[in-house]
């Protein structure tokens, strides 16, 4: 199984990113995608959970209104659309696939992670 998180960069704050993951090596359709972050100094952070088909997200509060998260079973990919970016926001991106309905643990498959930084 194979996650291919991409789309970081440097943003303003205020700015815009849309992440996007590419998995590989699982049936995409029955897995859950989530995003977490890591920051430096702090613990993993649950950002979003989606169920396989899309039609729930599951957020945390501190992305709420501002992160979008979707998928695409039909490239097997998911995205996160990050708006209003805020430089709290910097940190390594990773995706995750688990097997089960929407969650913020028990993810079976990560990515490798993105880098964002975020400038004031």
């Amino acid at each position: 199984v194979q996650l291919q998180a991409s789309g970081g960069g440097q943003v303003q704050a205020g700015g815009s990113l849309r992440l996007s993951c590419a998995a590989s090596g699982l049936t995409f359709s029955r897995h859950s995608m989530g995003w977490f972050r890591l920051a430096p100094g702090k613990k993993r952070e649950f950002l979003s959970s989606t169920t396989w088909s899309g039609d729930f997200t599951l957020y945390a509060d501190s992305v709420k209104g501002r992160f979008t998260a979707s998928r695409d079973n039909a490239k097997n990919e998911a995205y996160l659309q990050m708006d209003n970016l805020k430089p709290e926001d910097a940190a390594i991106y990773y995706c995750a696939a688990r097997s089960g309905g929407v969650n913020k643990a028990g993810y079976e498959y990560w990515g490798q992670g993105t880098l964002v930084t975020v400038s004031s």
